[in-house]
């Protein structure tokens, strides 16, 4: 005697019956409620169990597991430079005064990535083989009818990242640094920067013009590819794989910062901004704003030709090769500031460190020293305040017109487990003491040694490092010695 066929109809009836037997058999109304939820819940299960999809672990389903991109399973390893490739927009008539720039900060062999050029350098050659590598712009003739930019190169300049993209995706690359020719980065801090972002999520990481109206020419959410930015591996993907119908979408923005900024909002993504990454939108003497950096590390600085070298007396390109002596020491100390006091003559030091040190004969706090002085001035036609950031005056009053010291030397004391760096006076002040504070004359001082440790600098989420005035000496020089602030100690 063959049995019925279990199917889903059999089972249903079957559980019926079992339901109106307990129905007659007991009464009262919360076990019948108690009965109705558990046949329902017994005719779902019935249903699903018999179900295809069932049969097989591979299709079954949980809608709570996270989508898993493919780049999820990239290392988590710590970042190094290896993991970042550079791409640096240039021209073969400027990378003749311009490669001085790059030289100051790639690392043969170290640093990875390519050089874009309009054409092949051929008054360049032979090519050093340790050097950077060179790529030709694409051919954007197909994009005719879509180039209403201002500024020329733009579209080449953004398919730069779909180039870059194409010829290094391996395994080893988590970050694609955008730059131009005249651009000094600092690649270390660059490391310990983009280390504490995920490069297996989508980052677009740098900032914009220290100018409102560029920023307002532009985007206020735009990276400036001068100054420098990162885009993570899956974003710099996402955008290989959509720069073409991108291009096209946006043909009358004004250049490449403004065209890859909507590409990338158009993923979804928006700017982190780091304020280490520098566009320089300045002119004349920027030695104000290197004086009072952020508490951040330094990232890099753009458009060093169009400004004063950075050190009187010097060309630029030894300014900058001046600047990457004191970098090579200590990469994450650098242009970070100290205040300290000496109280019994009432100045006041400001240390940028590696860079500049300035004495004020009179007591000022932090809160004001931290603002930059305007030495320099902005671009063209500005509004009434111009700056993306608050400065400070310059002034021949002789209280607040500071003694400025420039970075001289710098040595390595291991058994003093310090390193020394010296600053001599630019010039002399010409200016009467500051009355106010008791006629304490600094112009004595031609030169302040400042003793750093050899410890590395955290700087991100910590306090900056607070320092003492050690040593006056009546030969004209001073020592400050910087170090760890103490609990709830207060500058001033």
């Amino acid at each position: 005697m063959s049995s019925s066929k279990s199917t889903p109809a059999n089972k249903f009836i079957a559980i019926q019956q079992k339901a109106s037997f307990l129905f007659h058999k007991f009464d009262g109304k919360v076990f019948k409620l108690l009965v109705i939820i558990a046949l329902i819940l017994l005719i779902i299960y019935t249903f699903l169990s018999s179900h295809p999809f069932s049969k097989s672990s591979k299709h079954k389903v949980n809608i709570f597991n996270k989508i898993q991109y493919p780049y999820e399973h990239r290392s988590s390893s710590l970042t190094n430079i290896s993991h970042i490739v550079f791409g640096i927009a240039g021209t073969s008539k400027g990378w003749t005064i311009r490669k001085q720039y790059v030289k100051s900060w790639w690392q043969p062999n170290i640093t990875r990535g390519f050089l874009f050029l309009d054409k092949a350098p051929i008054e360049h050659l032979p090519w050093p083989p340790i050097s950077i590598r060179v790529r030709l712009y694409q051919n954007t003739s197909k994009y005719q009818d879509y180039d209403k930019h201002a500024l020329p190169f733009a579209i080449k300049m953004v398919l730069m990242i779909a180039d870059m993209f194409k010829a290094e995706n391996n395994e080893n690359t988590r970050w694609y640094l955008m730059a131009d020719d005249d651009t000094v980065l600092f690649t270390s801090n660059l490391v310990d920067v983009l280390s504490r972002y995920d490069h297996r999520k989508f980052y677009y990481i740098g900032t914009n013009s220290e100018c409102i109206l560029v920023n307002v020419e532009n985007s206020f959410e735009a990276a400036f590819g001068g100054a420098g930015f990162a885009l993570s591996y899956p974003l710099a993907k996402a955008l290989a794989n959509n720069l073409d119908g991108c291009v096209k979408r946006y043909p009358t923005l004004l250049g490449r910062d403004h065209i890859l900024q909507s590409c990338v909002a158009d993923l979804g993504v928006s700017l982190t901004q780091e304020k280490g990454f520098h566009q320089i939108d300045l002119h004349n003497d920027i030695s104000g704003l290197l004086s009072a950096h952020p508490q951040t590390p330094l990232l890099s600085l753009h458009h060093l030709e169009v400004v004063e070298p950075i050190f009187p007396s010097m060309n630029r390109y030894d300014s900058v090769n001046h600047l990457m002596k004191v970098a090579k020491i200590d990469q994450p100390r650098l242009l970070q500031q100290s205040i300290c006091y000496l109280k019994e003559k009432n100045w006041t030091f400001s240390i940028s460190w590696g860079y500049s040190s300035q004495i004020y004969e009179k007591i000022i706090t932090p809160s004001i020293l931290q603002r930059p002085l305007q030495t320099f001035t902005h671009w063209g036609w500005s509004p009434k305040v111009p700056f993306m950031f608050n400065t400070r005056g310059v002034s021949r009053d002789p209280c607040e017109a500071p003694h400025v010291f420039f970075l001289d030397s710098v040595d390595k004391v291991d058994r003093d487990d310090v390193v020394v760096t010296s600053y001599i006076r630019k010039s002399p002040r010409l200016l009467p003491p500051c009355s106010a504070s008791g006629n304490h004359s600094a112009d004595s001082i031609s030169k302040i040694r400042v003793l750093s440790p050899m410890n590395k600098f955290e700087v991100i989420g910590s306090r900056r490092e607070c320092c003492d005035v050690i040593e006056v000496r009546e030969a004209n020089a001073t020592t400050v010695k910087l170090r760890t602030c103490m609990k709830d100690e207060i500058v001033g």
